[in-house]
């Protein structure tokens, strides 16, 4: 029996050809990011042969000590994107601020780009799935690089999102608005083949992710939900399994796949949590909806929130649509 495979570059193409205006920007854009993720995903593989394991010495803007990774990861992509002309500026997690293009190609580039070039990189040397989770915006401004304007947009104007894996095997998820699909790397031949189309979360969810060391510390809505989560009653499959990673990626990534809820509230000593709204939050929170999933704040739709900072951080929360709900239900009940 032969088996049709379909490349990331035919789908994507395949799904411009349904667009009559689209001039193919947005389809090499999506190329740049997945041949930066092959480079990445190469010295990822490699970390533990040769000296790129570690840190540099110096921290990144949110205060954490940078990986040799992220550092590498950081820089490919910056020169992927900078390199392919569609893309006018970045917001990186790993600098202060918007990296912007000033040359004769990208000055023309459409499009900017929030990205977390390794997501979950104090787990690297533990050889835990780690992953780089970007964003994609028209911009707004009309002349030369691209600018702070151009980057602080609601999630409801994003034009695509997505994430890519580095683990056992490494995937590439995207949406651009018209469901998610997966395409796992095939690391004989360095190609992006599509493995899961039309991601959804499971009609069944029966996982929750949080890190519980922080429970004291959690508002009195998400402990009362984690208690729920952690009852006997048949009807609703609890008691849910608990599961925790520690790098949003991999979470999300297999609450997707089993289905379940993500869970990252706010403390008394960091109200807002501490994941990025625009790196992290609101292009999972697109995937999610996508999915047939919700991304909440606890009382406000991610993708509606207006970011006010390139770094700002919020209490964020994902997955299927009744889990969300339930925990926001135990959230105004205490607020």
């Amino acid at each position: 029996m032969r088996y049709k495979i379909k490349t990331l570059t035919e789908f994507i193409i395949e799904r411009q050809a349904q667009y009559p205006h689209a001039k193919g920007a947005l389809t090499r854009l999506l190329n740049d990011i997945a041949t930066a993720a092959k480079i990445v995903n190469r010295e990822i593989n490699a970390a533990g042969l040769v000296d790129i394991l570690g840190t540099v010495g110096r921290e990144n803007i949110q205060g954490e000590t940078q990986k040799k990774l992220d550092v590498f990861a950081n820089d490919m992509f910056i020169t992927a994107l900078k390199g392919g002309g569609e893309c006018c500026a970045i917001a990186s997690e790993e600098n202060e601020k918007v990296i912007s293009f000033q040359n004769e190609f990208s000055e023309l580039g459409k499009y900017v780009i929030a990205i977390d070039p390794l997501d979950g990189s104090s787990n690297i040397e533990a050889n835990v799935s780690i992953g780089t989770i970007f964003s994609i915006y028209r911009r707004i401004t009309e002349a030369g690089g691209g600018t702070l304007e151009d980057l602080l947009q609601p999630g409801l104007n994003l034009v695509a999102a997505g994430y890519i894996i580095y683990g056992s095997s490494t995937m590439l998820v995207y949406t651009t608005g018209k469901g998610v699909n997966g395409f796992t790397l095939d690391p004989s031949v360095g190609i992006f083949c599509l493995s899961h189309p039309e991601m959804r979360f499971p009609e069944t969810a029966s996982i929750y992710s949080v890190n519980e060391g922080n429970y004291i510390h959690f508002p009195q809505g998400v402990k009362n939900y984690i208690k729920y989560c952690q009852e006997e009653e048949s009807a609703t499959l609890r008691p849910f399994t608990s599961r925790y990673i520690g790098s949003l990626v991999a979470d999300f990534h297999r609450n997707l796949i089993k289905g379940g809820i993500f869970l990252y509230p706010g403390t008394a000593k960091n109200p807002n949590g501490k994941l990025r709204l625009l790196y992290e939050c609101k292009p999972i929170a697109y995937i999610a909806e996508q999915a047939g999933g919700k991304a909440s704040d606890g009382s406000r739709r991610i993708m509606e929130i207006m970011p006010e900072s390139l770094h700002q951080r919020s209490p964020f929360y994902t997955g299927p649509k009744w889990m969300v709900e339930k925990l926001e239900e135990f959230l105004h009940r205490e607020g």
